[in-house]
Order: structure tokens, then C-alpha cells, then sequence
């Protein structure tokens, strides 16, 4: 690096050193947002002229007057992967491996340059929902079926150099990050530097809550940050986050987080860093923090940081945190700046913009029946839900027939009959996401719990319930609080840890409540405590969920009803035939800070730590390969060579024309990565299930998309499997499309087949923000693989449109004001497309159709060498070359 002579000692520890970058900056640094100054180091410390310029590093310096107009890499200090997109990532260094020696290169040579996390039991499919068929029974059945992408993942943590598997049964990713992996200041060879990370999985974020600069990126982007090169982005706007005032007494760390997104998303903070500064923020523990920082996908953000402070401190000399090392990250961060001080009289950095929130006028809510955006007054949720059933079919309405709208369908289930009506709830998970990470909330749950059931109150029977935390830590303290075995009484059994019910991992309901509820036509509920409610997505007869916090949820599921309101309705009646309200049962901030303060210690952290650095006894037992290369077992359904790096190429090609291309599927706005990506349980009737059937498998053995990332054959039949696909050529949700040369109505992939066998290219027309949410990667690959060339759309996803890019397909965007309809597009034309020798970014690209019609679309390369990558088929193809 050419800043070398700025690296100095760090004031009474000479032995330790680092880029004393505040010196460096001077009086501009003193203004830079803190979540900009660790651009800005970053930059300073990996900045090696090539992929890293010195004009990129005074590029962010300037950040007041460039944000916004420059593009700026950003090397993080390590990777975190989850199993989802941690097993397509180590397949594709797998393959990277095969390809390279194929092609003469030194296969010991691919090895990720950054280090990088795998945490391998992020998801969970529930087989057992009660007990004693819990914990255990799931932890069995996700190793049996599992075992031979564990064998492949305990194969790569022997090979591969600069990679760390975290064992099965430990937790989920985020938590695992959050808990044991973040170090807040890196220390390596005594020179100090910030933590950071980009991570597969969206929650990532949760780290900003601790002052680690953080994002989730799509699988592919991360692929490449693990060979060595930095993520770019647009220098970001910074709006800073003014908090002041204090929350109600009801207000848990959920409700903060849903009013906090409904400001920011009126903010308008899509594709900006959120910086949080305030009176307010002091009173906000490390758990309140990491949960909003957590949520900050879901209002748009690219992160919401929360710098280093006392609070930052106390809570990681609780945690475990070395004496010594806390005294030496102290002394570090504020040499550089990074150490925020209520107490300090210098001005708080200049932002982009100032958003004011008042913590004290924040209420309950809970948020849905369809989008988590959609917030609604938990003392307005009874009226509220009436108003969906009235409204059209839309966003939040499920228009329902006024004489139909008090519909009771009796149903027998276990030997009594139970009536359902619109509102009644089916599912309520506390599952592991934003909450674990905030022990106030789930104790909340289970004082709550704790005082219903001591009230005589119950949940039916029939109610699908669940408690799936993000790790045993939060079991530990439910356990050594006492409250565990009353949520058990009510229902909330610990199913294990990962993402369940909130991907579509779980048991089917039972099948007289599924009968009852699509004969009568019943609009039932689902409610969990999490971050994500998508139409369908818990199970196809459940359209209405709703988020909430997890007291909520338990409230919710004793009540049996959306349609409640709290204030003047019992939740039930307990014993002696007495009413028991809400009021009477919730827990007060009083008892909730006693029971955290005697159950939230420190041994807790250490008893985590220990585990994952033991292991268990099933995965430490677990045999594989050591080979260089992984040998392949061709009759394998969950580990398949991919054929991304069949055509490895030493040299860009020459950009080739699209001619004749086919539309595969004509989509409008809003379409998610959900939509496209496969997730949760493969269907017994899709494309997937047939492919499995002709493997030999049944139905029990189909397992997950999720667990079957490392077949390339599972996942490219399941991409545009959703149910909720609105296809404009099928006219209804549905994951169809035709087949235009021979009319056909088929399943996505098998129109994509045909096409590729007649030889013809297809290209995708979508309306604004196509590619919105997680699951990324595979929602490029799998188009890729189906012969997708271009996607034509009004507005991308920003991360997806850049994980399209390094795939090898073109992002098309119409002009301003046009879009399909506007042209007078059937999207039955056949387009070619042509791409002039020297593309540049943002050039207008000429596209004609065979029906004579003309037309312009923007190529969305925002810089040259994202033009690059899509010359060489794809990042990960011109990383690999260099092997």
C-alpha cells in the first residue's frame, strides 16, 4: 500500500499497529458518517493500485460531495455463509478445482483469500412439532438425510485453506456471527484493523448492531470477495437516524423495529447506509440494537450501523470478551475515531439526510396480512382484519363475500369438533430471526406464557406451534429462567435451531384443518415472530400471516383468533370459568429486567463457545474424502459438478448478438427473488419432484431446496417453481408458462428445455423492481442454467440486477416511461438484441422483434468492469482464469 508511512504504534501498546487514518484525513475525516470512515480504512489499508486505486480512497474521503456519483470497492475483513448458499458456493470451488486442472492450472491453488465462516445447520426442516419428538428426533432426521452434504462440507474444511465450518447443532448464521464469530476490532500479527463482513444470508446485517460494518450480498458476489476481490458499490448516501425520547412500558424491541422501518421506508433509505445518533441510542441495549440493524433489509437499506460505544463495551465484557483485548479495541477505535461519546462535545457527523424518530411515541404493533410494511395497531387488529376481508383482492385484501364473512366450518380433529372462521389462526412460530438476539423479548414470551398457563388457559390442539431459536443460548436462558416448560404446556415446543417455519420448512397441517379450510373457503392466519410474511409462504392455505413480537405470538395462539381485541375481549377463560384479559397476563419491564439480569450472564456466551469449539460427537465421527479434488458420485441427488466452468475462458469474448429469443416469462412489478429462487419443501407435482421420482426417490426423501443447493439439476427445475408466480401469459399464479413454437401450457423448466433443444435463446420481460429480497444466487444461476440471455425490466434490485452480471446475463432496463404495455409488447414477439463491440455503461442498445416493432433498452452495466465480468460469462469465470 503507498499509506504505508502513515501506519503507527497504538499509544501504550507499541507493539500493536495500525493505519492511523483520522491523522490521514484530517478535518474531512472529522465530518465522514462512522460507517463511511471504515470505507475509508478499508480502502487505505488494502489499496494495492490496482483493484484497489488511491483515487478510489480519496474518492470516499470527499464523501460529501461524491456520495452518490462514484463507484468504490470495499474489501471486507472476512465472509460469513450459511448452509442455504454456503453448500452452491464450496461446490463451485469444487468444480473451480476440476476446472483448473483440467485446463492445466494447480488445483491446490483455489483456496478463498478471505476468511470465511460456513455455519452448516442454518435451516431446518421440522418433521416433529410436539413433544418428546423435538430437539433431538429433528436433529436426527436433519443428519440422516443430510449426511452426504455434510460429508461434502467436512471434505472442504480439510482441503480448503482460509475456510471454517461451524458444526451442525450450534445455530443459525446470523446468531453464530452475531454470538462467537465477530471480533469488532481484527487483530492479526499484532496490526489492528475494523471487523467487517458481507455475508449469503440477509440477516447479516444484525452485525451493525455491534459496530461491525456489514451486508448480505448474493452468493456469486460472495464467491468472488472469498478469491480475493472487493465488493463494489456506489459510494452510498448516509441518512442519519436521530433517536430521542424513551418507549412505552409495551413496546418491546419488535415494535421499535417495525415503527423504525415504517419512518425509514417513508425516508425513502433503499439503497443507502443508515447511521443511528441520538440521545435515544444509549438507552437502546446491544440486543435492541442488533434487532433493528437486523430489520434494516426489509425497510431497503443497504445497513444500519450502529457505532461503537460504552453500552457496545459493557455488553462484550459480559459476553467473554478478554480484559486486555477490550482495553486495546478501546484505545484503537477512538485513535481512529470509530468510539462514539454521548458525553463529547464535538458534533456529530454530517449526513445525507437527519430522520427524527421519538422512541416515546412507538406502540404495539404487529404487521401483514401480506407484507411486512403493512403495520397495524394491535388495538386495531380486530377491525383491521374485517377491512381485509372486505377490501379486493390486492396488497391486503382478500374480498370475501359479505354473507360469507361469519362462515363457522365445524371439524373434528383428536376426537373433539373445533370451528373455524376467517381470522382463525393454524400457525404460530416463534422462530429464529430478528428476536433471539434480544433476550427481553423472548423472556417476555415466556413470562407470558408462564402466567397463562398458571391461569388455566390454553392453545387448541390444532394449532401448528413451534419455538425455533437461533441457538442454544437462547434455550439456556428460557430453560434457567423456568419459563421453558410452560411454553412447552402451551404448545412451543424448541424444534431445534435454523430457519424453519419462515422459509416454508415445516410439518404440513393436519389434514382435516387443511380440508376444512379450502372447502370452506377460510382465510386462516399464521403469526410468528420474524421478519418475513409473503403470501404463500408459510403453507398454500394459509394467506393471511402476520409478524409480531414473540409475547404476541403466544398471545395470539391462546386467543385462537385474529379477530380480538385485546382491551375488551378475554384471551380465554381460566380456571373457576373466570375471563382472562391480556392486561392480566403480560409482563411488566420490571420483571423482565430481573428475570435478564439473573438468567443473561456471561456463562452463557462461554458455554456457547465451548460447544462450537468441541463440536459434536455425530460430526466428529463424520468420515470424508481428503483429496484435492472431491471425487463426484454421479448417482448423488445432493452433490452434482455444476457447468459453470465448462467453458473457461483465458480471454474475454467478443459480446455475441441475441437473435430470435423467445420471452420464457412475461412478469410485472415487484417480483421477488422468492419468485424465482427455489426455497422450502419441493412439491410432490413440480419439475423438481419428477426429476427425484426418476432417481429413485419418495416423496419423504425429497427433502429441501434448500438442502439440495449442491445439485444443479434440483435447483434449475425448481427455479420459477413458486405458486405464487404471476405469469401474464397464464393469466394466474401459477409457476406455468407456453411454450410458444408449440403452444403448450408446461411447467418453467420444461418450456426452458424445449427451448434449449430447439436452440433457441429466451429472455425474461418484467415490469419495477425485479429481484427484490434474498436468496440470491440462485435466482441468477438458476435463469442462466434455463437459457435466460437478458431480463428486460422497468427497475432492478440492486444486488440482484449485479448477481445477474456475474452471471453472464445482460440487465435490460426500457427507457423512462415505457415498459411492455406502453410498446404494445404481447411479449409472444421474438426479440433480437444487438451488442455494439465496445460497451459502455449505461449505453442505449437497439432491440427489434418479429413483428417489426422497434424499440430502446439501457444496458445496466453501471462501470467497466462489471462489463468485464459479463465478457468473461460471469465473476466467478474471470476469477478463475487466474488459475
Amino acid at each position: 500500500s503507498p499509506y504505508q508511512p502513515v501506519i503507527e504504534a497504538l499509544g501504550s501498546y507499541p507493539q500493536k499497529k495500525f493505519y492511523n487514518v483520522s491523522k490521514l484525513g484530517g478535518a474531512k475525516y472529522d465530518t465522514l458518517p462512522y460507517s463511511i470512515r471504515v470505507l475509508f480504512e478499508s480502502s487505505i489499508r488494502n489499496c494495492d493500485g490496482f483493484l484497489v486505486k488511491e483515487t478510489d480512497a480519496m474518492n470516499i474521503l470527499d464523501w460529501k460531495t461524491k456520495q452518490n456519483n462514484v463507484e468504490v470497492p470495499f474489501c471486507p475483513a472476512r465472509v460469513v455463509l450459511q448452509d442455504f448458499t454456503g453448500i452452491p458456493a464450496m461446490v463451485d470451488f469444487a468444480a473451480m478445482r476440476e476446472a483448473v486442472r483440467n485446463a492445466g492450472g494447480d488445483p491446490v491453488k483455489v483456496n478463498p483469500a478471505c476468511p470465511t465462516d460456513l455455519t452448516v445447520d442454518h435451516s431446518l426442516q421440522i418433521d416433529f412439532s410436539k413433544w418428546p419428538e423435538t430437539v433431538l428426533k429433528n436433529q436426527e432426521m436433519e443428519f440422516g438425510r443430510n449426511r452426504e452434504r455434510l460429508q461434502f462440507f467436512k471434505w472442504s474444511s480439510k482441503v480448503f485453506k482460509n475456510v471454517s465450518i461451524i458444526p451442525p447443532e450450534t445455530g443459525v448464521a446470523h446468531q453464530v456471527n452475531l454470538e462467537y464469530l465477530s471480533r469488532v476490532v481484527f487483530e492479526v500479527k499484532d496490526f489492528l484493523y475494523p471487523d467487517s463482513v458481507v455475508g449469503t444470508d440477509s440477516h447479516t446485517t444484525m452485525v451493525n448492531g455491534l459496530g461491525i460494518l456489514g451486508w448480505g450480498v448474493g452468493g456469486i458476489e460472495t464467491e468472488a470477495v472469498m478469491l480475493g476481490m472487493p465488493v463494489t458499490l456506489t459510494l452510498p448516501e448516509v441518512v442519519g437516524c436521530e433517536l430521542t425520547g424513551t418507549a412505552s412500558p409495551l413496546a418491546t424491541s419488535i415494535d421499535i423495529v417495525l415503527s423504525i422501518t415504517k419512518y425509514l421506508r417513508q425516508a425513502d433509505v433503499a439503497g443507502k447506509f443508515v447511521e443511528f445518533f441520538g440521545s435515544g441510542v444509549s438507552q437502546l441495549s446491544v440486543a435492541d440494537r442488533t434487532t433493528i440493524a437486523n430489520m434494516c433489509p426489509e425497510y431497503g437499506a443497504i445497513l444500519s450501523f450502529f457505532p461503537v460505544d460504552n453500552v457496545t463495551l459493557k455488553h462484550l465484557k459480559h459476553t467473554g470478551f478478554d480484559k486486555a483485548k477490550l482495553e486495546v479495541m478501546e484505545v484503537y477505535l477512538k485513535a481512529v475515531k470509530l468510539f462514539r461519546n454521548d458525553e463529547s462535545s464535538s458534533r456529530e457527523p454530517e449526513y445525507s439526510q437527519v430522520v427524527q424518530i421519538s422512541l416515546s411515541s412507538i406502540i404495539p404493533y404487529v404487521s401483514g396480512p401480506k407484507r411486512s410494511q403493512d403495520r397495524v395497531a394491535v388495538n386495531n387488529m380486530k377491525s383491521d382484519f374485517q377491512a381485509c376481508l372486505n377490501e379486493k383482492s390486492g396488497v391486503k385484501g382478500f374480498q370475501i363475500a359479505v354473507e360469507k364473512q361469519n362462515d363457522i366450518v365445524p371439524v373434528q380433529y383428536e376426537g373433539n369438533e373445533y370451528k373455524l372462521s376467517h381470522g382463525c389462526i393454524v400457525i404460530a412460530a416463534v422462530i429464529s430471526c430478528t428476536n433471539n438476539c434480544n433476550p427481553s423479548v423472548m423472556l417476555a414470551a415466556g413470562l407470558l406464557a408462564k402466567k397463562a398457563v398458571e391461569a388455566g388457559l390454553v392453545v387448541k390442539p390444532y394449532i401448528r406451534t413451534s419455538l425455533s431459536p437461533g441457538s442454544g443460548m437462547v434455550t439456556h436462558y428460557l430453560s434457567s429462567s423456568g419459563v421453558l416448560p410452560y411454553l412447552s404446556k402451551l404448545g412451543f415446543e424448541v424444534v431445534g435451531y435454523g430457519c424453519s417455519t419462515c422459509v416454508g420448512n415445516m410439518a404440513p397441517l393436519p389434514e382435516a384443518i387443511r380440508n376444512a379450510i379450502k372447502e370452506g373457503d377460510i382465510i386462516a392466519c399464521g403469526v410468528l415472530s420474524g421478519t418475513k410474511n409473503f403470501e404463500g409462504r408459510l403453507c398454500d392455505c394459509v394467506r393471511a400471516n402476520y409478524l409480531a413480537s414473540p409475547p404476541l405470538v403466544v398471545a395470539y395462539a391462546i386467543a385462537g383468533t385474529v379477530r380480538i381485541d385485546f382491551e375488551t375481549e378475554p384471551l380465554g377463560t381460566g380456571f373457576n370459568g373466570k375471563s382472562i384479559y391480556l392486561r392480566d397476563i403480560w409482563p411488566s419491564r420490571r420483571e423482565l429486567h430481573t428475570v435478564e439480569e439473573e438468567c443473561v450472564i456471561s456463562s452463557m456466551f462461554k458455554e456457547l463457545k465451548e460447544k462450537m469449539e468441541k463440536g459434536n460427537k455425530r460430526w466428529n465421527l463424520l468420515e470424508a474424502p481428503e483429496s484435492t479434488l472431491f471425487p463426484w458420485d454421479l448417482k448423488s441427488t445432493y452433490i452434482r459438478c455444476p457447468s459453470f466452468f465448462d467453458k473457461l475462458a483465458k480471454e474475454p469474448v467478443s459480446l455475441q448478438p441475441i437473435e430470435n429469443a423467445h420471452v420464457l416469462l412475461y412478469l410485472g412489478d415487484s417480483v421477488t427473488t422468492d419468485h424465482i429462487s427455489p426455497a422450502g419443501s419441493i412439491a410432490r407435482s413440480s419439475a423438481a419432484a419428477k426429476y427425484l421420482t426418476n432417481k429413485g426417490l419418495t416423496p419423504r426423501e425429497f427433502n429441501s431446496y434448500g438442502a439440495r443447493r449442491g445439485n444443479d439439476a434440483v435447483m434449475t427445475r425448481g427455479t420459477f417453481a413458486n405458486i405464487k408466480l404471476l405469469n401474464k401469459f397464464i393469466g394466474k399464479p401459477a409457476p406455468k408458462t407456453i411454450h410458444f413454437p408449440s403452444g403448450q401450457t408446461l411447467d418453467v423448466f420444461e418450456a426452458a428445455e424445449l427451448y434449449q433443444k430447439e436452440g433457441s435463446p429466451v429472455i425474461i420481460l418484467a415490469g419495477k423492481k425485479y429481484g427484490l429480497g434474498s436468496s440470491r444466487d440462485w435466482a441468477a444461476k438458476g435463469p442462466f442454467l434455463l437459457g435466460v440471455k437478458a431480463v428486460l425490466a422497468e427497475s432492478y434490485e440492486k444486488v440482484h440486477k449485479s448477481q445477474l452480471i456475474g452471471i453472464g446475463i445482460a440487465p435490460l432496463q426500457f427507457l423512462p416511461g415505457e415498459n411492455p404495455s406502453t410498446l404494445g409488447l404481447t411479449g409472444r414477439e421474438q426479440f433480437s438484441i444487438l451488442f455494439p463491440p465496445e460497451l459502455s455503461p449505461g449505453m442505449t442498445l437497439d432491440v427489434k422483434t418479429s413483428t417489426g416493432k422497434a424499440f430502446s433498452v439501457i444496458a445496466l452495466f453501471e462501470n467497466d468492469m462489471e462489463i468485464t465480468l459479463y465478457k468473461y460469462g460471469g465473476s466467478l469465470n474471470f476469477v478463475a482464469r487466474r488459475f
